[in-house]
């Protein structure tokens, strides 16, 4: 079942990082909000408006880590992935985003970071795109660089952007392939090395954490 937004929020001020007890928490309910460090969002393929999506199911073939797909539906609570930055860095939660940061993505459900490699993509042949690690382990394959599209500066959830992987040089990228067995009708997402039209992607649903400037003048 998935998570309702109030339900969200309170599943991360009761398990997750204790500073989420001090931090008030808000549904995105309009665009323009900003993207922060500590947030819980789902990212949406712009053209084919599926979810990035993560489950407890390895692929089989490549690396045979856990499998990252796109899924059709909103309402899907493994679709969650929570905005942290690299290890040994200074920033809070709170700190907004500008472009050219680095960040990692880690799957709500599974713990697991957003990865990828040079293994094949198993449909397309591409890098392939998987989760691995846990909370106290991580590499820099979970590394992406966040790249906005236009002028803005600071990564806001109205905003297009593109995340490259550091390590392999490859954006991430979903089509309309699709599997047909154990993920059936969830699409591939994998990494390809070209800035294309369908490599860009939008914060979507989601709990937003407010930026730390705001959060000082409360």
């Amino acid at each position: 079942m998935a998570f309702s937004f109030f339900g969200l929020a309170l599943f991360l001020v009761l398990t997750l990082d204790s500073d989420y007890a001090s931090s008030s928490v808000y549904a995105a309910t309009s665009e323009g909000v900003e993207i922060t460090y500590g947030s819980v969002i789902k990212l949406m393929h712009e053209k084919t408006k599926f979810r990035l999506h993560s489950h407890d199911v390895p692929y089989g073939s490549g690396s045979g880590q856990q499998s990252v797909t796109g899924f059709p539906n909103v309402d899907d609570a493994n679709s969650y992935w929570i905005v942290r930055p690299e290890p040994d860095t200074s920033v809070k939660l709170g700190d907004s985003i500008k472009t050219g940061t680095i960040i990692r993505l880690q799957h709500l459900k599974t713990r697991k970071w957003l990865h990828s490699h040079l293994h094949a993509s198993p449909i397309s042949g591409n890098l392939e795109v998987s989760c691995f690690g846990d909370d106290g382990n991580s590499d820099t394959g979970d590394y992406w660089r966040v790249e906005i599209e236009g002028g803005g500066k600071t990564w806001r959830q109205d905003q297009r952007i593109r995340l490259l992987h550091v390590d392999t040089n490859g954006f991430l990228h979903s089509h309309n392939k699709k599997y047909s067995r154990i993920a059936g009708g969830q699409q591939e997402v994998c990494g390809v090395r070209e800035k294309r039209a369908d490599n860009v992607w939008l914060a979507a649903e989601g709990i937003y954490l407010p930026t730390t400037e705001s959060k000082a003048t409360m």
